[in-house]
């Protein structure tokens, strides 16, 4: 039974309490937040404390803060040689504090507050300066997903310069897309069946291959009709460097 301790409230914080809750190789022994109001509809008040001199012992301790907290949260814990973590996609492990074993639990995923998610299928990504100590995080992992991954910080900052494209920037193209319809008072709704679809299709297509629309097959035509009928010059302008984005793409 592995002992953990989460650091911290936010949307990634509260959704591995929930997993770690359930998950039958591991105990929860504590939360540690500066919030414990947050966490009251998912914890007792006596599993967690606001004071990091009342932290209990644990085999791992997980910090799940903001990205510019996780240096100076690393550096107040009151204790050195544990195993402390971070979750973020973007932060470099030696970020932590050295005083401790460091590493990386990154969950690459999207949470959002109430949203709940199947933490079975989401990729854990891990880093450590030690093996055994990733075997331990490994052990973690494989309790709350059947997705692990070896990955340093050079290949995790990539990851992360990725799913940004994929997740945030294709969110943002839904809303403009949601802004367009509101606009000439069309439900958002008839867009979702395609949203789905052009998801479903890269799981069984490379992105490149399942590119269609006028873009990639140079409907000029077609792109002069949508410029002239946009209005909202950022808009505008983010349509000519996606549509010549997917061109320069066809060339290669």
């Amino acid at each position: 039974m592995l002992k953990v301790v989460v650091i911290g409230s936010g949307n990634v914080a509260q959704h591995l309490i929930a997993v770690f809750k359930e998950a039958k190789g591991v105990e929860l022994v504590q939360v540690f937040a500066r919030n414990p109001e947050k966490l009251t509809h998912l914890l007792e008040p006596q599993k967690v404390t606001d004071s990091a001199d009342s932290i209990k012992e644990a085999d791992i301790y997980i910090i799940s803060v903001t990205d510019d907290a996780i240096a100076q949260v690393s550096s107040s814990l009151p204790f050195s040689g544990k195993l402390v973590v971070h979750t973020s996609g973007s932060v470099a492990m030696e970020q932590l504090d050295s005083k401790n074993r460091r590493g990386v639990f990154y969950p690459l995923q999207t949470f959002s507050k109430n949203k709940e998610v199947d933490f079975s299928i989401i990729p854990l990504c891990l880093e450590s300066e030690r093996n055994e100590d990733y075997h331990i995080l490994e052990q973690l992992a494989n309790q709350i997903t059947k997705s692990v991954y070896n990955i340093s910080s050079q290949q995790r900052k990539a990851l992360h310069v990725a799913a940004v494209f994929v997740s945030n920037f294709a969110n943002h193209m839904y809303a403009i897309g949601s802004d367009i319809c509101r606009q000439s008072d069309i439900p958002f709704d008839i867009l979702k069946p395609l949203i789905l679809e052009t998801a479903d299709k890269i799981l069984y297509l490379d992105p490149v291959k399942a590119q269609t629309g006028p873009a990639v097959r140079n409907d000029r035509q077609t792109i002069e009709k949508h410029l002239d009928f946009i209005t909202d010059e950022k808009q505008k302008e983010i349509y000519k460097l996606i549509t010549q984005s997917i061109q320069n793409v066809k060339k290669l």
